[in-house]
């Protein structure tokens, strides 16, 4: 039975950090690329509604499921093989890592953004963006690498459990 709880952390961390890898990677090479070929007004209304409609209950399970579940698969693996335990810990570092990035990156630029106040009212949409664009962009990139090399530790840990 103990197996079966090994096997059942390790694949849902493994599911909720490939789903995030996935969201973090689409805004790099998609969204924000996208995004950049638009008007001023348009990125920062745009990312303002986005920022509303990500704070939902599938998204904050995959968000915080990723690390939590991580965590379980680490505890219910001390003791055994060296390998797999290696790679979830590594797993767990690179989720660790994109949480604490978003938290204390990406989300107080969200903020500022939604502090700015509706694009249509706004007397300087062209610093709002500049403000906000480049440096979440940047934390972005830092989550992706750090959601996907995540990903890839636990499935080293399954290929090698």
């Amino acid at each position: 039975m103990f197996e079966v709880v090994r096997w059942a952390a390790v694949v849902a961390a493994t599911v909720t950090t490939g789903l995030l890898a996935g969201v973090f990677f689409a805004f790099s090479v998609a969204v924000m690329p996208g995004l950049a070929r638009v008007g001023d007004r348009g990125v920062v209304e745009v990312m303002q509604r986005i920022n509303e409609a990500i704070l939902n209950g599938w998204f904050l399970v995959v968000f915080l499921g990723s690390p939590v579940l991580s965590l379980v698969a680490v505890v219910v693996h001390v003791g055994s093989s060296g390998a797999v335990l290696g790679w979830l810990v590594a797993a767990l570092v690179g989720g660790v890592v994109s949480l604490a990035v978003t938290v204390r990156g990406s989300v107080p630029l969200n903020d500022a953004l939604a502090q700015a106040g509706p694009v249509e009212r706004m007397a300087d949409p062209v610093g709002v963006r500049r403000r906000f664009e480049a440096r979440w962009v940047r934390w972005n990139v830092v989550r992706t690498v750090a959601s996907v090399l995540a990903f890839g530790c636990l499935v080293g840990a399954v290929a090698v459990g």
